[in-house]
């Protein structure tokens, strides 16, 4: 998102300049002038909002991303330590069975 920042800080600074040329070198009336500037203007914010919008769109999406992987691998985790618990369950009843056993026969 650095560069995105950048690209935007450039822009606005160009266009700056930009208009400050026009100012010096526009051989036109005052009033057309600044209407021209005004649109010029008005194009550029709505860059700036459209390239913002589109940032935080793809912020949101990485950010939904990494929650959802991170859930997955929770789950995951969970249903693996479910696993491995009931495996050592089954093999402490079973040892447990054993020894029983082994304790009535002797």
């Amino acid at each position: 998102m650095k560069d995105q920042a950048k690209i935007i800080a450039a822009l606005l600074v160009g266009a700056a300049a930009g208009a400050a040329l026009g100012l010096l070198l526009a051989p036109e009336k005052g009033e057309d002038l600044r209407g021209e500037i005004a649109d010029y203007v008005n194009d550029l914010i709505a860059t700036a909002k459209e390239k913002a919008q589109t940032t935080a769109n793809n912020a949101k999406e990485y950010g939904s991303n990494v929650v959802d992987s991170v859930k997955s691998k929770f789950n995951t985790a969970v249903t693996d330590a479910d696993i491995a618990a009931e495996n050592a369950k089954s093999k402490v009843k079973g040892a447990a069975s054993d020894w029983n056993n082994t304790v009535q026969n002797a």
